[in-house]
């Protein structure tokens, strides 16, 4: 058997944010400076870590990035002002609000009032439905940081078996319509589905999106399959692991990505895309 592919997504990622800068460069010689707004509210510590990560990768691609920093007490119609006004600032390329939200405070609602030109998450109804007739240009960050994981292996999709585990509105639906996009046969699975095993078996590409560690093992991988690891599970010990049993299914797997520096790099990279492709498409330029 051949060597496994260990699927780098530093590297990768990496390598995206080296584009996004000579391309913010190249529209700060035009006078356009493309600006990324991120609210935070409340003091989940999670919440902060990644939006420190966002920050610093603004600074790496030369985007402009505003912090609002709202405590767990503001009123959902004082978040939606804030975001109403970022909408109209035509400074403002991009807004994110970071998820998830206190309770009182209705997510859908706050998706909802989000421009869909600058919902660089593309969680906004509008840009989920273009996901799905594939005129997006704001693709979900997640599913579309596995598509450039995947074309790294120089493993054509179209015509593959794809199994993604999981159908989050976040990465398991968009994640099966842009594997579909590309000519993908695919099958999403989930916690009713029968005879998951041999499904994930059949599967020449195979995302686990599941958030249960360990969770897809050796006899669940077909030799050589892709196997993309979305998962990111903290166990007992302090150690991190995903939903894929990385020891037993690597030496089967012809490409894995691993836990951590596999997909969660990716998903900051693809949000920097993003940024730069709504300023691009705010100004009119290509």
């Amino acid at each position: 058997m051949s060597q496994t592919k260990i699927i780098d997504g530093k590297a990768v990622s990496a390598q995206i944010k080296q584009q996004v800068a000579v391309q913010v460069s190249a529209l700060n010689e035009k006078g356009i400076q493309s600006c990324l707004a991120v609210i935070l509210v409340g003091d989940d510590p999670a919440s902060r870590v990644y939006v420190n990560n966002k920050k610093k990768a603004c600074e790496v691609c030369g985007i402009r990035s505003l912090e609002y920093t709202l405590s767990a007490q503001t009123t959902q119609d004082e978040l939606l002002a804030l975001i109403a006004k970022l909408n109209q600032d035509p400074d403002v390329n991009g807004i994110l609000v970071q998820l998830p939200l206190p309770r009182h405070i209705s997510e859908d609602a706050v998706i909802s009032a989000i421009d869909p030109a600058k919902d660089v998450d593309a969680f906004h109804p509008i840009n989920v439905g273009k996901i799905m007739q594939g005129t997006c240009t704001l693709l979900p960050c997640t599913p579309a940081g596995i598509m450039e994981l995947i074309a790294s292996t120089e493993i054509p999709v179209a015509g593959k078996d794809c199994v993604v585990i999981g159908r989050s509105n976040i990465v398991g639906k968009p994640m099966a319509m842009l594997l579909l996009h590309k000519n993908g046969t695919v099958t999403i699975c989930h916690s009713k589905t029968k005879d998951l095993k041999q499904k994930c078996k059949a599967a020449d590409i195979l995302v686990a999106a599941v958030g249960i560690p360990k969770f897809v093992t050796a006899d669940m991988v077909k030799e050589g399959a892709v196997v993309i690891d979305v998962g990111i599970n903290r166990l007992e010990d302090g150690s991190l692991c995903g939903d894929v049993d990385f020891d037993g299914v690597a030496p089967i797997a012809g490409a894995i990505t691993p836990v951590p520096g596999g997909v969660g790099p990716m998903t900051i990279a693809m949000l920097m895309q993003n940024t730069l492709t709504a300023t691009k498409d705010q100004n009119k330029v290509s």
